[in-house]
């Protein structure tokens, strides 16, 4: 048990650093001003144009870290930090949103999996605590540890399988900026880096998911 809690110390350190670092990278690279004086939504609409993508909007959502693309009404949604500013940083966050844009567009397998599992995981993620916190206290039922840990797993799974789309959303960004020339190669530079740290919260998110998975395990084994 004393190794279990060190596991996790030990990740949730790790996702604090990462997080922090996360941070400051962003904070770095909204102080690099583009020389081509582009806005982020300026960037989103051209990578959408150029990957021949013209039934997606590019639109502003309230927030901080709140960007994402909505594949059901076809959205880019920049926070506004993104939205507005004309930074590497920016251009990096409205780069990889489109990049899920171009996924959607050209049926990436990956994206259509993940997809295809989000009706399954909501379900899975709303139950899933409450069924296995019932099962450690009610343990006139055993049945409820083993099919909260199921549902778990499913999240758990929903969390790794989220890795390749991020990372080739990613790439796909930085491909164009680059392929465009949209950036010089000091702004390139800090793209890449600020998506880097970004794609690291995830793995952190999906090793955290992973132990407290098999921390459940371990117990209905212990039980056993």
């Amino acid at each position: 048990m004393m190794f279990g809690y060190i596991i996790f110390g030990l990740i949730a350190l790790f996702g604090w650093l990462t997080q922090s670092r996360l941070k400051s990278k962003f904070k770095k690279y909204s102080k690099l001003t583009l020389q081509n004086g582009m806005s982020g939504k300026e960037i989103a609409e051209q990578m959408l144009q150029d990957n021949g993508i013209y039934d997606v909007q590019v639109i502003s959502t309230p927030g901080r870290l709140t960007d994402h693309y909505n594949p059901k009404d076809k959205t880019v949604n920049l926070s506004e930090a993104v939205y507005n500013q004309r930074n590497a940083a920016a251009a990096a966050v409205a780069a990889h949103e489109v990049g899920h844009a171009v996924q959607h567009a050209t049926s990436y397998s990956w994206l259509q999996f993940r997809s295809s599992m989000v009706p399954m995981v909501s379900i899975a993620s709303k139950l899933s605590m409450w069924i296995i916190m019932a099962g450690l206290f009610i343990q006139s039922f055993p049945v409820l540890l083993p099919v909260g840990i199921v549902l778990f797993a499913a999240t758990v799974f929903f969390s790794f399988v989220t890795l390749p789309v991020e990372y080739d959303a990613s790439n796909r960004a930085l491909a164009w900026l680059d392929n465009k020339n949209m950036l010089t190669d000091e702004e390139q530079a800090g793209a890449k880096d600020a998506l880097k740290w970004a794609a690291r919260t995830y793995v952190v998110a999906a090793i955290g998911a992973l132990a407290t998975l098999l921390y459940y395990v371990m117990i209905y084994m212990g039980r056993d």
